[in-house]
């Protein structure tokens, strides 16, 4: 139970409220969500007074978000801010010397924000932050050496079609044409892929020189120094002809000088991925061994050790089952600690350094993950639970003690849904886990309104977190069913695999199978049944309402229904090519798993697609072809673009406008006259 900071316990003393008015409660609204900080990134001092991370908070009036990075004392007696800027902060980094914190920001005006973010460095004796440097392309990542001397960077490759004026011959403001001649050539975010790379460099403080290490037409990323700063680990496709043809990353490490050379230390057919981190005595390197090209969308992590000098890969988590993520190295070199993904759960786990039984430094039905070691053999993590937005916590001995307090004040006044285990069976007999969540206060035995709300990945689960979504469509009084069909996080290997070359069917019995289950225990009104996620949860309301009509109305995000005519437009094309094959040798397989487009005359629900203009992740022409099928079919339907977005909507408003639209579409046929539809809907 969180102990009330003694400033508080004065106040509340001073108003001398009533007791039924301060325990007073309320739903969820729309207008919490510019409310709610996101809390990430939690990193130690070397001394393990402090701990450090980033808060994300909305700006309503400028219409955007802005992260900043916070620091809370080991002992909890202080939480402070320590950068304000409008711009964001990120990738929060101590010196090892404990002397220093650097950052990463893309600070100063329009000129300067052209280059891409660089690295900023705060004096812990106090004074304000100073750009350290100043790189054309931008810095995506850095890394401490040991004698807190210098900094391995990420440096992206820089784009002078970005800048006109600067190249001979387009010394005007039109833009030159795109000129593109990779295999890979498109991704969300980033845009279209012009031959520009990511690069490792070294940063020397003192002289403020940099020296780049790699180059080459591939990527390179995840840099982590070697105990004595001779040596850089790092993640790359370099070891391959065609690296674009490929998602599978080996572990490489090169001399911290000019002119040294890649050595590649893997040659496995499974991804490694990261970041690298070097045991304390140098002998060996922490890595995380994923699985080969043709299960890149069903990867599941494993924790292994490769030799400093190179080798095989030894498994130490191959008994688990589970997909891990974060590992470190304890002080003494014998264990490492990292968190698992676990049915819904995820949890801090702790294995020796030679392998075996995997301890479980954390239980319970919630979300610990991000674990940052200090030498005295504390962790700081990430911890969050339903009703519990994510928060810093120092974990102790097996118990969870909070150190950030970005939102306690709103949890306090909210009453919160019940969120509960759930499990049914599909008409196979695969046993299916999830979570059913109710309105506060919804009496035992009362059918409710009830959405299938499908989470996107496919390789990820809906979790014991705080989630905004669910409590928000729950205060809107519905009960909120959530599935981990097969092809989710969280069950296993096989689990995950199951779907493989077969997409739209296991997944659709999982889904069915569990809305079966929520009418027979009582709580889901078969008269009044909705459904909905964004991108694969997208892609499964697609393939569910075309396979069955009980549902009165259906919200589908950033999906796609004509899956042969994603090929060459979306990212996954080496996905693609590994699990389907190209469409022109496979026909036959493709057309069956684009079976909502080929079925849109059985589809009877009214359904609302939703995109962002400019993703290229699911592009929208996925929404805009099953929006104009339904149109021509004359089914009550609505296409939304958000302007400029990618996959992720990043604009406040836009996220909002999303919500709020779920609510007005699903009440529309759901409840009837109990939901305000947003400002101006598109005609």
């Amino acid at each position: 139970m969180r102990r009330m900071p003694l400033l508080a316990l004065i106040v509340v003393a001073g108003l001398q409220l009533p007791l039924a008015a301060a325990a007073a409660k309320r739903p969820i609204v729309l207008e919490d969500l510019s409310r709610l900080r996101e809390v990430s990134d939690p990193q130690r001092s070397p001394e393990g007074a402090w701990v450090a991370y980033t808060v994300r908070s909305i700006d309503v009036e400028k219409d955007k978000r802005d992260t900043d990075i916070w620091m809370a004392r080991w002992d909890g007696s202080e939480e402070i801010r320590v950068t304000s800027s409008p711009e964001n902060e990120s990738d929060p980094r101590f010196s090892p010397d404990g002397r220093y914190l650097a950052f990463l920001s893309s600070r100063g005006d329009e000129e300067e924000k052209k280059k891409g973010a660089q690295v900023w460095l705060l004096n812990r004796a106090g004074g304000e932050a100073v750009k350290l440097t100043d790189i054309k392309g931008g810095v995506s990542d850095l890394a401490w050496s040991p004698d807190s001397a210098r900094l391995a960077l990420v440096v992206d490759e820089y784009d002078a079609a970005e800048n006109p004026e600067e190249m001979e011959g387009w010394k005007r403001k039109t833009a030159p044409p795109i000129v593109l001649d990779r295999f890979h050539f498109k991704e969300d975010i980033e845009g279209y892929l012009k031959g520009l790379y990511a690069h490792i460099g070294v940063f020397d403080l003192a002289s403020k020189s940099l020296t780049m290490l790699t180059s080459g037409a591939v990527d390179d990323s995840d840099p982590s120094w070697s105990p004595d700063g001779r040596t850089i680990a790092f993640l790359s496709r370099r070891g391959h002809a065609e690296p674009d043809r490929t998602q599978n990353e080996d572990l490489f490490s090169i001399e911290a000088r000019s002119g040294a050379v890649p050595v590649q230390l893997t040659r496995t057919r499974e991804a490694e991925s990261g970041p690298p981190e070097w045991s304390p005595d140098g002998t060996r390197i922490a890595i995380l061994v994923n699985d080969e090209d043709r299960f890149y969308a069903y990867y599941l992590a494993k924790l292994a050790t490769v030799p400093a000098g190179g080798g095989v890969p030894t498994i130490l988590t191959a008994a688990l089952d589970r997909a891990v993520a974060n590992p470190s190295w304890t002080a003494d070199g014998q264990a490492l600690v990292f968190s698992v993904e676990d049915d819904r759960a995820v949890w801090i786990g702790r294995v020796s350094a030679l392998g075996g039984a995997v301890d479980s430094l954390t239980t319970g039905r919630r979300v610990v993950s991000v674990p940052s070691l200090g030498t005295d053999g504390a962790i700081a993590v990430l911890a969050s639970a339903p009703g519990e937005p994510a928060e810093v916590a120092a974990l102790e001995n097996g118990k969870l003690r909070p150190l950030s307090h970005q939102n306690d004040k709103l949890r306090d006044e909210l009453q919160f849904a019940t969120v509960a285990d759930f499990a049914s069976k599909s008409k196979d007999g695969t046993l299916v886990h999830g979570l059913l969540t109710r309105p506060a206060g919804a009496a035992d035995g009362q059918r409710l309104p009830t959405v299938l709300y499908i989470h996107g990945g496919p390789n990820g689960q809906d979790e014991y977190s705080f989630n905004f979504e669910r409590e928000l469509f729950a205060a809107g009084g519905y009960a909120v069913l959530e599935v981990n069909y097969r092809g989710s996080a969280g069950r296993g290997a096989a689990f995950q695999k199951a779907i493989y070359a077969d997409w739209g069917n296991k997944e659709v019995q999982d889904l069915l199978g569990a809305v079966d289950e929520a009418v027979r225990m009582g709580v889901a009104d078969p008269e009044r049944l909705g459904i909905g996620g964004w991108s694969y949860g997208g892609i499964l309301t697609n393939y569910t309402i075309a396979t069955d009509t009980r549902f009165k109305s259906a919200v589908s995000g950033s999906s796609s229904s004509l899956q042969m005519s994603m090929y060459g437009v979306d990212q996954y094309i080496v996905q693609y090519e590994n699990e389907m094959g190209v469409p022109w040798k496979s026909k036959e397989l493709w057309t069956k798993v684009s079976y909502p487009f080929f079925r849109a005359e059985e589809i009877k629900t009214p359904t609302l697609f939703l995109c962002g203009e400019k993703d290229f992740n699911v592009p929208v022409v996925g929404v805009e072809q099953m929006y104009q099928a339904l149109r021509s079919l004359r089914l009550d339907t609505q296409l939304v673009v958000y302007p400029d977005q990618f996959h992720s909507l990043t604009v406040p408003s836009y996220q909002r406008d999303r919500l709020q639209r779920y609510l007005a579409w699903w009440g529309k046929y759901l409840q009837p006259g109990s939901s305000t539809p947003p400002a101006e809907l598109p005609k």
